[in-house]
């Protein structure tokens, strides 16, 4: 698989499930489930399907037998070939050591931010740090509770990279929304005169002929 191509982190996962033993895709899911993986990595039946079909055709999975339990329709299970292995400690080699450009949602939101009043996104913003002050409730209770059930933290770092990253955002949008509120934020003046300025002048539409007859 070329570098180009390296861009569902899914079938990384896949790769990784299939490391420790030969599963059906239906397996697959539910080990990344239960451990929780399906916070990083967008996990959906259908497009776990294809990404195995995908990693099947590039050589680096191959289907070893079918197995059925009781009335429950025939399942692949699939084992990892030598490429795939090199596939994968590459791969994951990669996303550890090199920083990569992503396209954020709430970064495009701040790229856009002249759009809107600075009163109204000075209100979207609190909005936004009250949501995160939830999650980060939130999600702080799930990694404390896993670590008391004795889940050793090499396990659950990416819940701590999580963690990390909103209360990063946190600082930020609080910084961000109070320079708004008091006025430090350079580029206001033109912000607010950009929103206070008249709409331009909408000339109505010429008439035909035949309208004013």
């Amino acid at each position: 698989m070329t570098k180009s191509k390296r861009s569902n982190a899914l079938a990384l996962a896949v790769l990784a499930c299939l490391q420790e033993r030969a599963m059906h895709p239906y397996e697959m899911a539910t080990t990344m489930r239960q451990r929780g993986k399906h916070e990083s990595i967008k996990l959906n039946y259908g497009s776990l399907y294809t990404v195995v079909q995908s990693l099947e055709r590039a050589g680096l999975i191959e289907a070893q037998e079918t197995e059925r339990e009781g009335r429950r329709p025939e399942r692949t299970v699939y084992g990892l070939l030598d490429a795939g292995r090199i596939e994968l400690i590459d791969w994951l080699s990669e996303l550890l050591s090199t920083p990569a450009k992503e396209f954020t949602q709430f970064e495009a939101g701040l790229s856009l931010l002249p759009c809107l009043p600075p009163e109204d996104v000075l209100a979207l913003l609190h909005d936004r740090m009250a949501a995160t002050e939830l999650a980060l409730v939130a999600e702080r209770s799930v990694c404390d509770h896993a670590y008391q059930q004795g889940l050793p933290r090499l396990f659950a770092v990416e819940s701590e990279y999580r963690i990390a990253m909103r209360e990063a955002e946190l600082a930020f949008v609080h910084q961000l929304a109070d320079d708004i509120r008091t006025g430090s934020l350079g580029g206001l003046e033109e912000w607010r005169g950009y929103h206070s300025a008249p709409p331009p002048l909408q000339l109505p539409e010429a008439r035909s002929e035949e309208a004013t007859e």
